[in-house]
């Protein structure tokens, strides 16, 4: 009995073995391993083999590129299936997918055609306009190419850049424009530009032009400066007394304005709004480094920026900034207070003068047409009532040549409302001791008023500015006799805030 029962003991773990090498024979799956992409490209067209085609795979693997027999390798790929892309500039892109399993290579064979064009680059932009090398050419021109040949199913496109001599850095001036022609604006004068346009096609192929160039004219010697209004905001322009040559020096989207060329001729201040408050700036004759030279605005009752003056030295300037009257340096250091405005008064609008070193100062208060000018020492003692407070508004003094005299304006109509409208305002001169008062606009058209005198570098001239008073029409700037008004002349339209020196 022992025997029969160790037998059976034997039978049931003989069976046991072999049943569970029968369920792990059926649980056992066939080893799934990577293995490698291998691939030729090929001409569509001529079945040659494309070289130097980039390849790339979805998941991503190895990036490679096909050898000169357009063959390519990507090895140790994970299992999965994979979309494999091909690249090549002249062919339209490809994709193809593809399985990678049991340690095996995947070999496929991609055909490319060619994209729209026949596969080549587009041509070269030629014939410029200017033709390189042109100099005395305008800060504000028009470039211009002749396209390249294409495939009347192409769409050529341009990018056109622009560097100036000594600085390596190029702008684009124009992105993906159709024209052959494109505007250059705002330029430095006596300055060589270099230009490339760089032609684009349908299928993204570029064609880099030649390097051209080109020199804008020199400024001639433009003794008059003005703003004008450009596209909605003030800038300031220089002129020779002409309008066939006026140069526009500053382009920026703030209102630039009151220009004062410095006595000794080497630079330009002016006020501008791009901080926000008007500060003073300076720049140089033909508009290039502009600075700011203040941190303390040019305001006050009724005043944005207007009625600072140079020292007659060039060396400094002085400016309203509510009831206080600064000095400041030219370079924007040594910011001193020469004066304080009567009680509820600011400084507007200055004149300084060598002949006995004398200041004028309008003062105003909140009400535009409450004002008179006073006349002081230069270091703003000595204050004394010069021209009263009259019925219409009193304003823009300034000093004759050699100082004995001083012009002002008045609106003689003695209208007032609180806009500050005007409608006859006068040009008058009158000694510094209170006697000759004479009227400079007689010959002045009925319905406009004059503004804004100032004395020819002769003195024999008064340059100024005539606009309708409605307060709509143009300002226009002339010139008459400084002796009598007569010989009223107009020198520039739609200008304003002359100076001449």
């Amino acid at each position: 009995m022992q025997k029969a029962a160790f037998t059976l003991k034997q039978v049931c773990l003989l069976l046991l073995i072999l049943f569970g090498t029968v369920a792990c024979n059926e649980d056992t799956v066939e080893p799934q391993g990577g293995g490698a992409i291998r691939g030729t490209v090929l001409d569509a067209a001529t079945n040659a083999p494309i070289s130097t085609a980039s390849i790339t795979t979805n998941p991503a693997t190895s990036a490679v590129i096909t050898d000169q027999e357009g063959n390519f390798s990507i090895t140790d790929v994970n299992a999965g299936d994979y979309t494999v892309t091909v690249q090549k500039i002249g062919y339209k892109t490809k994709s193809v997918s593809v399985a990678v399993k049991n340690l095996k290579n995947s070999t496929i064979s991609i055909v490319l055609e060619e994209s729209t064009g026949g596969g080549l680059a587009p041509g070269k932009a030629a014939n410029p306009s200017p033709e390189s090398g042109t100099t005395a050419q305008p800060v504000n021109l028009v470039l211009k190419w002749k396209a390249p040949k294409a495939n009347s199913s192409d769409t050529l496109t341009y990018d056109v850049y622009l560097y100036e001599s000594g600085n390596t850095e190029k702008k684009l001036i124009a992105a993906g424009i159709a024209d052959t022609s494109t505007v250059a604006k705002g330029l430095k004068y006596s300055t060589t530009y270099f230009w490339q346009v760089v032609v684009k096609d349908q299928s993204g192929r570029t064609a880099n032009g030649d390097v051209w160039s080109f020199t804008t004219l020199a400024i001639p010697n433009a003794r008059y400066l003005f703003a004008r209004i450009t596209d909605g905001e003030y800038n300031i322009y220089r002129s020779d007394g002409t309008e066939a040559n006026i140069f526009q020096l500053t382009h920026g989207a703030s209102r630039e304005w009151w220009p004062l060329l410095n006595p000794k001729r080497d630079i330009i201040a002016y006020s501008s709004n791009a901080s926000v408050e008007p500060q003073i700036y300076t720049m140089n004759m033909d508009g290039t480094d502009q600075k700011k030279i203040t941190s303390v605005p040019v305001a006050g009752y009724h005043n944005q920026g207007i009625g600072f003056v140079w020292a007659p030295d060039g060396g400094q300037l002085i400016y309203p900034h509510y009831e206080k009257l600064y000095r400041i340096e030219r370079d924007g250091s040594g910011l001193v207070v020469l004066a304080t405005a009567p009680a509820d008064r600011h400084f507007r609008m200055l004149d300084w003068t060598d002949r006995g070193n004398k200041i004028l100062a309008q003062t105003i208060g909140t009400n535009i047409n409450h004002s008179e000018i006073y006349i002081m020492d230069s270091n703003g003692a000595n204050m004394t009532l010069l021209v009263e407070d009259m019925p219409g508004r009193v304003e823009s003094p300034v000093f004759s040549i050699d100082g004995r005299s001083i012009l002002y304006t008045r609106d003689a109509a003695g209208f007032e409302n609180t806009e500050g409208r005007q409608l006859d305002a006068r040009i008058y001169r009158k000694n510094i001791d209170g006697s000759g008062l004479v009227d400079l606009s007689v010959l002045k058209p009925a319905g406009t008023n004059d503004l804004y005198p100032r004395y020819s570098p002769t003195g024999d001239k008064i340059i100024f500015v005539n606009t309708p008073n409605d307060g709509l029409g143009p300002f226009d700037i002339y010139v008459m006799d400084a002796a009598d008004g007569k010989n009223r002349t107009k020198l520039f339209s739609n200008a304003t805030m002359p100076d001449w020196k």
